[in-house]
C-alpha cells in the first residue's frame, strides 16, 4: 500500500493509436506537479411546479465532458520522448548511434494531428490507497522549457483532453535511473544556422512552443465529448535570454532587427564513444523584440532579450534528445 499523501502518487503516459482510446500506460514521469482534472458543463431544466422551492435533482444533466491541466517535471536523460512528440508533431524512431547504447531522436516541428497520449494519474487517499484518474484523448497544446543559473532544466506541458475514466485498472509503476539535465551543462550559441557560435553571459532561458488548437469541437451524436482538436493557428515559439552586458552581440541584433539560430543545449556524461546525453533546441531564426541595455543602479547591467522564432525558410525547428532509449 502506497503512502496516504502525495509521495504516493504516479504518473505513466502512452502513445494513443487512435484518439481517445485508452492504451495502458507503459512510460511513468518523475513530475513535481499536476493539475489534470475532469471539467464537466452541466444545464439545469427548470420549470415552473405549485409548491416547489428548489430544482430537481433529477433534472440537472451533464452537457459536455473535456479534460485539462498541465504538468511539471524536471527533463531528464530518460523517459522524455513521448511528451516531446506529442509537443513537436513528428513521428520519431530513436537512431542507434554508431554501435553504441546512445539514441538519437529528433523531433523536427511537425502537425500534431493524430499525436495523442493517455495519461493515467495515481492519486493516493489517505489511507493509501491509490485512486485511478484516466485521461485519454490528451493533446499538449504548449510545452515551456527554462533553466536558470543553479538550477535544474524544467518544463511544463499544457494538456487538453478528451475525458477523464476512472474505471481502468491502475498500472504498476516503475522507474529507470534518472538524472536531470541542469545549468551546469548548459550551453546558448548564436549565429549563422548550422555554424553557431558560444554566447558569454547568458543567466537564464525559457523557451515556449505554443501550438494552438481548436479544442470545442463538440458535435452531436458523440455522447457530450469533443474530436480531436485541429490545428488552427500558426505554431509560436518565444522566449527569453537574461544576460549580463558582456557583449553588444544581442543587443546588436535587436537594434538591427536581424536574424540569428539559436542553440540551446545541455550536454552531459558519455554514454559511449563520442556520443553524450544530450537535450538541444535549434531554432533557425529568431528576432529580438526587446531588451535594450539599461543602467538601473551600480550594479552590473543585466538586460533581459526577450525574442520570437520564425521560419527562415528552410529549416524547422528541432528538439534533439539523446539518451539510452531505444523507444519512446
Amino acid at each position: 500500500m502506497a503512502i496516504g499523501s502525495g509521495l504516493g502518487a504516479q504518473l505513466g503516459i502512452a502513445a494513443e493509436t487512435t484518439y481517445g482510446t485508452f492504451v495502458a500506460p507503459t512510460k511513468f514521469l518523475e513530475f513535481t506537479k499536476e493539475s489534470l482534472v475532469l471539467k464537466k458543463t452541466t444545464a439545469q431544466s427548470s420549470g415552473i411546479a405549485a409548491g416547489r422551492l428548489m430544482p430537481l435533482s433529477s433534472r440537472r444533466v451533464v452537457t459536455r465532458r473535456e479534460a485539462s491541466g498541465s504538468i511539471d517535471l524536471e527533463i531528464t536523460n530518460k523517459g522524455m520522448g513521448l511528451l516531446l512528440q506529442a509537443l513537436m508533431g513528428t513521428t520519431v524512431t530513436p537512431v542507434q548511434q554508431g554501435v553504441t547504447t546512445a539514441y538519437l531522436q529528433t523531433h523536427t516541428l511537425a502537425s500534431v494531428a493524430g499525436k495523442s497520449l493517455t495519461i493515467q494519474k495515481g492519486v493516493p487517499l489517505t489511507s493509501g490507497t491509490v485512486t485511478d484518474k484516466t485521461f485519454v484523448g490528451c493533446k499538449v497544446t504548449s510545452g515551456e522549457f527554462s533553466c536558470e543559473a543553479g538550477g535544474m532544466l524544467a518544463a511544463s506541458f499544457e494538456v487538453d483532453g478528451k475525458d477523464c475514466d476512472e474505471g481502468q485498472t491502475l498500472a504498476a509503476a516503475s522507474y529507470s535511473n534518472m538524472s536531470p539535465f541542469h545549468f551546469g551543462q548548459m550551453a546558448v550559441k548564436s549565429g549563422t544556422f548550422g555554424a553557431e557560435t558560444a554566447l558569454d553571459g547568458i543567466r537564464k532561458v525559457s523557451v515556449k512552443i505554443e501550438r494552438p488548437q481548436d479544442v470545442e469541437r463538440f458535435y452531436a451524436g458523440q455522447s457530450a465529448l469533443k474530436k480531436e482538436p485541429i490545428e488552427n493557428d500558426l505554431v509560436k515559439i518565444t522566449g527569453s535570454l537574461e544576460t549580463d552586458y558582456v557583449a553588444t552581440t544581442l543587443d546588436d541584433l535587436h537594434t538591427s532587427d536581424g536574424a540569428t539560430s539559436l542553440v540551446w543545449e545541455f550536454v552531459g556524461p558519455l554514454i559511449a564513444s563520442t556520443y553524450y546525453e544530450t537535450f538541444r533546441i535549434t531554432l533557425p531564426a529568431v528576432k529580438l523584440d526587446e531588451g535594450p541595455p539599461v543602467v538601473d543602479g551600480y550594479g552590473v547591467v543585466k538586460p533581459t532579450f526577450s525574442f520570437t522564432a520564425l521560419y527562415d525558410g528552410t529549416n524547422l525547428p528541432k528538439i534533439e534528445y539523446i539518451s539510452t532509449d531505444v523507444t519512446l
